[in-house]
């Protein structure tokens, strides 16, 4: 049980693969749950079936949800809160609250720019500093951050120009904070995921002649599920890896190295 009595906090957890990563956990035997949400009506309604998922598979485990948006500082305040009150401590955050609304670079509105910087790169670092600062007091000391960077990190995508700039820029974090925060205990990982069929990219999905086009370019000849993401997550979070920090691992299925 690779995360057996483990409390986690997952930032952008009623869908895809924020959603992923908590049933995962719970199935590898976490039992407490901090879990974050944007508070709209369709993610209350997406993190109430989560809460009650996870919940009915053991009684030992317990949830509490946080509503907030995770590009306000005090969203990661009320998260760490939330987990302190109920848990008393917070072993594992995986950082995974993220969007990306295609647009064409040279017309872009400067507030798609702005809104998408703010969640992704923002939120990462808030989130990240706010828990980091409670696993280092808490005893005993330490914890492990799982944060979601993507292959866009690596590689330019035409509509991609305000969002790959924000992957490469999580990885980069997990970086410096691996080393800033070793000496607390706290590792600190990334996963770089390629195309995982999501609500980020489902109208591309529904174009026949793209979705042949992502599937042919990935060497296992299928596009990535959630879950598919969330066994390397607890991976990175688990014991197992205990001495692995400032990693990004790649979950793509092939397509990074893939040059035909």
């Amino acid at each position: 049980m690779l995360a057996s009595g483990k409390i986690v906090a997952i930032t952008g957890s009623s869908r895809g693969i924020g959603r992923a990563c908590a049933l995962e956990f719970a199935k590898y035997g976490a039992t407490g749950f901090v879990l974050h949400y944007l508070g709209d009506a369709v993610t209350e309604a997406e993190v109430q079936s989560l809460q009650a998922e996870i919940e009915s598979g053991d009684n030992n485990r317990k949830v509490v949800t946080v509503p907030g948006d995770i590009s306000k500082p005090e969203t990661s305040q009320k998260i760490v809160e939330a987990g302190v009150v109920a848990f008393n401590r917070i072993d594992i955050l995986v950082s995974n609250a993220g969007i990306c609304p295609f647009a064409e670079f040279l017309t872009m509105p400067l507030e798609t720019y702005q809104v998408t910087r703010a969640v992704n790169q923002d939120g990462s670092f808030y989130i990240t500093q706010a828990v980091a600062n409670q696993m280092k007091k808490q005893v005993p000391q330490g914890g492990s951050i799982v944060s979601l960077s993507s292959i866009s990190a690596f590689v330019g995508g035409e509509y991609q120009c305000h969002y790959t700039p924000t992957k490469a820029a999580i990885l980069s974090l997990m970086h410096s904070c691996a080393i800033a925060l070793g000496k607390y205990n706290i590792r600190a990982n990334a996963v770089l995921p390629g195309t995982i069929a999501t609500d980020i990219n489902k109208e591309d999905l529904l174009d026949k002649e793209k979705y042949d086009a992502m599937v042919k370019r990935t060497a296992l000849g299928r596009l990535g599920e959630p879950s598919d993401v969330a066994g390397p997550v607890v991976f990175l979070a688990s014991d197992i890896a205990k001495y692995i920090t400032g990693a990004g691992l790649v979950v793509d299925g092939g397509l990074l190295i893939n040059l035909q």
